[in-house]
C-alpha cells in the first residue's frame, strides 16, 4: 500500500461528489488503467467540445439555448479536466526524485 500522500485522484467523483482516490503501487493494475483510460477519454472529449464552441461562438445565428447548453458542457469539460490536472501533477510530484 502507498503511503497517504501518494494517493492518485481518480477522474471520478464518489457520492456527494467527494473525491474519489487510488491507493496502490501497481501503476500498471487494473483501477490505474482504467483511470488512466477514463483520462483519455475525458481529455479527447474537452478539446472535441472546444472545436464545437469556437464554430457556436463564430456562428452569429447560434441560438442563445445552444450557447447555454454549450457552456455547461463546457463547465463539466474543464471540471474533468482539471482532476486530470490535478492528479497527474501529483503523480509527477511524488514520482521526482528528491534533490538536496
Amino acid at each position: 500500500m502507498t503511503a497517504q500522500d501518494e494517493l492518485r485522484l481518480l477522474p471520478w467523483s464518489g457520492p456527494g461528489g467527494n473525491p474519489c482516490y487510488l491507493s496502490t503501487d501497481d501503476r500498471d493494475g487494473f483501477m490505474s488503467r482504467l483511470a488512466d483510460n477514463i483520462e483519455a477519454v475525458q481529455l479527447g472529449t474537452a478539446a472535441k467540445l472546444l472545436e464545437r464552441v469556437s464554430e457556436t461562438l463564430d456562428d452569429q445565428d447560434a441560438d442563445l439555448e445552444v450557447k447555454q447548453r454549450l457552456a455547461k458542457e463546457l463547465t463539466r469539460a474543464l471540471r474533468d479536466v482539471l482532476r486530470v490536472a490535478i492528479s497527474r501533477g501529483h503523480l509527477l510530484a511524488v514520482n521526482e526524485p528528491h534533490v538536496i
